[in-house]
């Protein structure tokens, strides 16, 4: 690609990324002003997307639904973790950037 079409490419990309940020705001704020308005639209939306057979993407970037997690009870009698030494801490981190 010529630099002309690179520097053009690049400023579209900023300026959409800009207008996103923008529309992103504006939506919390009036999401923050109309709550129950907010939620009924959205309400709306995903079941217009679902009947579409469209997935939602969700906060964290999901499709499906979360699964549960396991978690792993201790114990009563168990002792808890060591926490790593200074030692060890500083061992580990060698060579690193800091």
């Amino acid at each position: 690609m010529s630099e002309r079409r690179m520097a053009t490419a690049m400023n579209m990309a900023v300026r959409q990324r800009n207008y996103r940020r923008a529309r992103d705001r504006a939506l919390a704020r009036l999401a923050q002003a109309y709550p129950d308005e907010y939620k009924e639209y959205l309400e709306q939306e995903k079941a217009y997307d679902e009947k579409e057979g469209k997935k939602w993407v969700d906060i964290t970037g999901r499709t499906s639904t979360p699964r549960a997690r396991k978690t792993l009870a201790r114990k009563t009698g168990s002792k808890p973790r060591r926490k790593a030494s200074v030692k060890r801490k500083k061992a580990r981190n060698n060579g690193r950037k800091k």
